[in-house]
C-alpha cells in the first residue's frame, strides 16, 4: 500500500477514522478507495452518496503528495493503521486516528507506556508529586506520554528529561509548527529520547477543538492514564473518560478538598472513575511492575551463577533475602566456619557477594 495514498485518504472531506477503516476493510487497500468506482463504494455499508461523491472529486493525492515531501525532508514517520509499527494500544480503540505523524525514536509498542495529564495551571504540588512520580518510575524502563500544554504536560515532560525517561508529546497540530512556542527547547530535547506524535497534517492550526481530539491519543497509547491534578472541568478529565470508556486503568492523585485543581481528581476518585494513588509506589503495586522487575532479577541471578560449586549456590540462594553474619550462615547452611569461610571469599572475588563490617555478607 502506497505511502501517498494512504496519506491522502485522511485528506477526503467527511470522511473520518470510523469511515475510513470501513471503506479500507471493503476496498483491501487505500490504492483501491481511489479507484473504485461509484457503484462499487455505493454498495459499502455507512458509506452514503454524499461520501461517495467526495471521493470521486477529491484532490487529496495533490495535497497528500505535498505531505509525503515534508515528511521526507524532515524525517517524519507516516504511521497507518494497518501497519505493523502503528501503535498496538491506540489500535484497539474503535475511533483510532487511520493514520498518525510521528518524529522520534521512541518505540510506540513499548512494554509499559503511561499517560500523565492535569491542569494548565499546575500548583507546586501539583509539579511536585511530577518530580516524585518521575523520580521513582525511572528505573521501570517505562515511557510516559502527555500533551506538551502548560502546566502539568510540560512539567511532567521536563521531569523525565532530567531523570533520562523516554517521553512522547501528542500535539493538537500539524508537525510543522509547536504550540506554546515556548515549550520549543522542551519538544526538542523530547525528540532525542521520546518524540512528537499527531493525528493532524502540516498547516493545521493549534484550533481550540483539536485538543479534546487529540486527547484520544493520549489515553489510547497507554497502558493507563494519571491524573495529577485537574479541576472539574477540562481536558485532564475528558482524557480520563476516554481513558474509561476504552477500558484502560485510570488512577488519580487526591487533594484538599478546597483545592480548586484537585476538584477534578477527587470527583473521579469518589464516582469510580479512576482508582486512588498516593505515590507512585501505589502505581507500581497496581500495575504489577514491581514483582515484574522482581521476577526478571531472579532470573538474572540464577543465569549469572550457572558455574558455582554447590557450596557457593547454597551461599547465595542464603543470601538472596537479605544479608546474613558467618555465623548465621553457618547454622542455616550446616558448613563449617572454616570451609565457608573460603567458599564466601570465592564468592567475593568473583564479585557475586559483598563483605559488611561484623563479618557480615550480602549480594553485590
Amino acid at each position: 500500500m502506497s505511502t501517498l495514498h494512504k496519506i491522502a485518504l485522511t485528506f477526503i472531506k467527511s470522511i473520518g477514522p470510523v469511515n475510513a477503516k470501513n471503506l479500507l476493510a471493503y476496498c483491501g487497500s487505500a490504492e483501491n478507495v481511489f479507484s473504485a468506482t461509484k457503484n462499487q463504494l455505493l454498495q459499502i455499508p455507512g458509506i452514503g452518496a454524499k461520501t461517495v461523491e467526495a471521493i470521486l472529486t477529491t484532490d487529496a493525492l495533490k495535497r497528500a503528495a505535498e505531505e509525503l515531501k515534508f515528511t521526507e525532508k524532515h524525517g517524519i514517520e507516516v504511521l497507518f493503521f494497518s501497519d505493523d509499527n502503528y501503535p498496538k494500544r491506540l489500535k484497539n480503540c474503535f475511533d483510532s486516528p487511520i493514520l498518525l505523524y510521528f518524529k522520534g525514536n521512541a518505540d510506540l509498542n513499548h512494554p509499559r507506556i503511561i499517560s500523565i495529564v492535569g491542569t494548565r495551571n499546575a500548583t507546586e504540588y501539583g509539579k511536585n508529586l511530577c518530580k516524585q512520580l518521575c523520580e521513582v518510575l525511572a528505573p521501570y524502563n517505562v515511557i510516559i506520554v502527555s500533551g506538551l500544554a502548560y502546566g502539568i504536560d510540560v512539567t511532567t515532560h521536563k521531569e523525565c528529561i532530567a531523570n533520562d525517561i523516554s517521553t512522547v508529546g501528542v500535539l493538537g497540530h500539524g508537525l510543522d509548527r509547536l504550540y506554546p512556542q515556548i515549550h520549543k527547547s522542551v519538544s526538542q530535547k523530547m525528540v532525542l529520547n521520546g518524540g512528537l506524535l499527531s493525528e493532524f497534517p502540516t498547516l493545521t492550526n493549534p484550533d481550540r477543538q483539536n485538543f479534546p481530539q487529540r486527547n484520544r491519543i493520549i489515553a489510547g497509547i497507554a497502558d493507563a492514564t494519571i491524573v495529577v491534578e485537574a479541576s472539574i472541568k477540562g481536558g485532564a478529565l475528558i482524557t480520563a473518560e476516554i481513558a474509561n470508556s476504552y477500558n484502560k486503568d485510570v488512577y488519580a492523585f487526591p487533594g484538599r478538598t478546597n483545592d480548586v485543581f484537585s476538584e477534578g481528581c477527587n470527583f473521579l476518585i469518589k464516582t469510580n472513575r479512576a482508582g486512588l494513588i498516593n505515590n507512585a509506589n501505589d502505581l507500581i503495586y497496581y500495575l504489577g511492575w514491581d514483582d515484574e522487575v522482581k521476577e526478571k532479577k531472579k532470573q538474572a541471578q540464577t543465569t549469572l551463577h550457572l558455574n558455582l560449586t554447590a557450596n557457593e549456590q547454597k551461599v547465595v540462594d542464603a543470601l538472596q533475602n537479605g544479608q546474613l553474619s558467618i555465623d548465621e550462615l553457618c547454622i542455616a547452611l550446616n558448613i563449617q566456619q572454616s570451609k565457608l569461610a573460603i567458599v564466601i571469599l570465592t564468592l567475593e572475588m568473583q564479585g557475586i557477594t559483598v563483605s559488611l563490617p561484623g563479618k557480615v555478607y550480602k549480594l553485590a
